[in-house]
């Protein structure tokens, strides 16, 4: 079949709108309506390079739709389920899916190519064969996906809040929950309260911190934080350490996320600077360019406190544990998800949408494919 989606050519190219041919599924994949897509940084990211990948490329890694048809042997899904694709599949059977930690499956290994786990490339351009953003492209309307990249959802759930389970609010929730393993009582730090910032800041109220202080130079990110927990806001981590201090007679923050659109090794620096003893840095934050020094830090202090760098993909999460259970969380009204879509774009405005989250002026931006 023939769809329209979102093709990069080039490292530093633009996003261009063209028609595609997808193909019909095989063995082991699932053909997908897709209906939203998050406008996360990462595909921003992927304008300037793409380590281990390939252009060009479909963009598109937080989505969600219907499935149209499934090739032979799949089981998780049928015709007509309402799905939300995750970026990083789970095949449930490697050592990392056996051992709980299946946001780093062997499946993983081609998010950058594009092409699925069975060697099949998802679309097709003028002959050539292209590959999807993490497995997914949804910047096309239709995609096709391997069946460890779908998680199915209940049919009532709406799909368009439900599109930021496939990146935005696992990967900032499991920030604060999981890879910060933030306790009742704890003071919590999350720099940068965008589409992945925010949604730590919840995460680290679901945990119990009794302080959340939310760092961003955008007063309408900040204010927004405030209204989601966030018991604190400033515009710099510098502001941030002084009280992370203030706060907990003198010792710092026992958890500091990094979710910026965008890291450099000073911003991990500053970061860094509001950790108490035995506090842990949650590294999120992505560079724009792979290659770029983003972790800089002062040896001896990191021994002196025992402070602990972790880094977070998605959140540390399980896709296909935590996206239901943060779904019934939203829809027991304790989990924000309508208010974290600030706006929402076609396709053809995608340019703006970026554009949009650049200048601060977003939560998430949310593509709508669907009529």
């Amino acid at each position: 079949m023939e769809t329209t989606g979102a093709v990069l050519r080039s490292q530093g190219g633009q996003y261009e709108l063209v028609t595609l041919e997808v193909g019909d599924p095989g063995p082991g994949e699932v053909l997908v309506e897709m209906a939203y897509a998050g406008l996360c940084h990462s595909d921003e990211h992927l304008r300037h390079s793409n380590a281990g990948g390939r252009y060009p490329i479909v963009g598109g890694h937080e989505g969600s739709g219907t499935v149209l048809a499934v090739g032979a042997g799949v089981t998780r899904v049928a015709p007509g389920d309402h799905v939300v694709a995750s970026f990083l599949p789970a095949c449930g059977t490697c050592r990392w899916c056996a051992s709980g930690r299946s946001n780093l499956c062997n499946l993983g290994a081609t998010i950058g190519t594009g092409q699925l786990p069975t060697g099949t490339w998802p679309f097709r351009l003028d002959g050539e064969e292209l590959g999807a953003f993490c497995m997914v492209g949804a910047f096309a309307r239709h995609s096709l996906l391997h069946e460890a990249s779908v998680i199915r959802i209940h049919p009532w759930l709406p799909l368009d809040t439900a599109a930021l389970m496939a990146c935005s609010v696992p990967t900032g929730w499991g920030s604060a929950v999981y890879a910060g393993g933030t306790r009742p009582g704890d003071t919590v730090v999350v720099v940068g309260c965008g589409g992945v910032g925010a949604n730590a800041v919840q995460g680290a109220v679901h945990a119990g911190a009794s302080h959340v202080v939310a760092v961003d130079p955008v007063a309408f990110r900040r204010e927004f934080a405030l209204t989601i927990g966030a018991t604190h806001a400033v515009e710099t981590s510098q502001e941030a350490a002084a009280l992370a201090r203030e706060l907990t007679w003198g010792n710092g923050a026992d958890v500091v996320v990094l979710a910026l659109g965008s890291t450099d090794a000073e911003s991990t620096r500053r970061a860094a600077r509001c950790l108490g003893k035995g506090g842990t840095l949650v590294l999120t934050a992505l560079a724009d360019v792979a290659s770029d020094v983003t972790l800089s830090l002062q040896g001896n202090g990191v021994t002196a406190y025992e402070h602990r760098i972790q880094g977070a993909l998605f959140g540390s999460c399980n896709a296909h544990r935590d996206v239901p259970m943060l779904l019934r969380l939203a829809e027991e009204g304790k989990l924000e998800l309508d208010r974290l879509v600030t706006r929402r774009y076609s396709l053809d405005q995608l340019h703006q949408g970026f554009a949009d989250q650049a200048a601060g002026e977003t939560i998430r931006g949310l593509l709508v494919h669907a009529d």
